[in-house]
């Protein structure tokens, strides 16, 4: 069964599939045009076309996307992607996803992101098997800090250098999760 775009208000999230990720890898854009979206200078951006190689092993596992790997972030408007989002795969055994998004510089502190990651949560929580979306982020990201909490995230615990968040689905009660 193939993975619907996700709308939000500003945003459609296109799941990647193969092709895609390595066209892009490859340092095609035309891929996009053929996807009906507007080419841009300014994606993919250096940190996407790091991405690219972990999100093409991600697609190489599965036999179709499933929504647990990686998502283009298009701006209505424009019909330009602005970015990239997703998961680091499907559930672990405690039904535990880490979401994470990058938007690029032209774009950032205008609310893309906080409804980024509200568009993707809500699809993760609709999926059987997830019970907790987890997201890590470096101590010093402050605005990545106000976009998990603004998103419900509670901190679950910090390293030398990353916060580590957690957001239970909402009909698990923490405390089951706990004992």
């Amino acid at each position: 069964m193939a993975i619907q775009n996700i709308h939000t208000h500003r945003l459609i999230l296109i799941p990647f599939t193969l092709n895609v990720a390595k066209a892009l890898l490859d340092g095609g854009t035309s891929i996009l045009a053929q996807l009906g979206l507007q080419p841009t200078p300014y994606w993919p951006d250096q940190e996407a076309r790091e991405t690219l190689p972990k999100i093409i092993r991600n697609l190489e596992l599965v036999p179709a996307p499933t929504g647990f790997e990686s998502w283009m972030v298009v701006q209505k408007s424009s019909m330009t992607v602005i970015g990239d989002a997703g998961f680091k795969g499907t559930p672990n055994a405690e039904g535990e996803v880490d979401i994470g998004y990058a938007i690029i510089a032209q774009e950032q502190q205008k609310g893309y992101g906080l409804e980024v990651a509200q568009g993707l949560s809500a699809w993760a929580l609709a999926q059987p098997g997830v019970s907790v979306i987890t997201a890590k982020c470096l101590i010093h990201n402050t605005a990545s800090a106000k976009i998990l909490k603004k998103l419900g995230m509670q901190e679950a615990g910090r390293s030398d250098e990353m916060i580590h968040w957690e957001l239970p689905h909402p009909n698990l009660h923490l405390s089951m999760r706990m004992g």
